[in-house]
């Protein structure tokens, strides 16, 4: 035994097809016709594909958002750790060149020591080529008026030829990775 479709829902299968064929959005021409029930539950479904398109745009939304807060937050990651590990190698660059500063004469003399030098000297330049390669810059002191952005004035000294606030002497190279400042200059400035 064979069941017969509804009434209505024979109506709507006749009208479909041919309004179809048009590619615009259909109403069946026997809708209003339809049933208190059936007209209930399309505007029962009509109202659930709206709320869940509504929330398939805000969940699409929340995911963009997520991700490009987690962008954001790995190349902050990624700038921290770089910040970190420069920091922490800048004494070897100070000890260097406090080395190059130091060497004596009568030792700058000795042929024999002119290689461990000039390796040296090729160390402090290689160090200093790999920190401009990231983005590193020392920043300039000598000469320049106190900027407590940059500087750090360890002491003040009377110093004819300099006018007041004028570093006379850079203790300590400061640096800046970008736009920030990894290291003040350590400085001693005119009074």
């Amino acid at each position: 035994m064979t069941r017969k479709a509804p009434h209505y829902q024979e109506e709507i299968q006749e009208n479909i097809p041919a309004e179809a064929a048009g590619g615009e959005e259909t109403r069946v021409s026997g809708e209003d016709s339809l049933p208190d029930e059936a007209q209930g539950e399309i505007e029962t479904l009509n109202q659930q594909v709206a709320r869940l398109r509504e929330e398939l745009i805000r969940r699409a939304a929340d995911f963009e958002n997520f991700r490009k807060q987690k962008e954001r937050e790995t190349a902050l990651a990624s700038t921290r750790s770089l910040e970190n590990s420069v920091r922490d190698l800048l004494p070897m660059l100070d000890d260097l060149k406090r080395l190059m500063h130091h060497i004596p004469a009568e030792l700058q003399a000795m042929d024999a020591a002119k290689p461990f030098i000039e390796g040296v000297e090729l160390i402090r330049k290689n160090f200093s080529a790999w920190l401009v390669s990231k983005g590193v810059r020392e920043i300039e002191a000598n000469g320049q008026t106190l900027d407590v952005n940059v500087h750090e004035a360890i002491t003040q000294i009377d110093h004819p030829d300099a006018e007041p606030d004028t570093v006379v002497e850079e203790y300590q190279s400061g640096y800046t990775l970008g736009d920030r400042v990894i290291r003040h200059a350590k400085v001693i400035v005119a009074r």
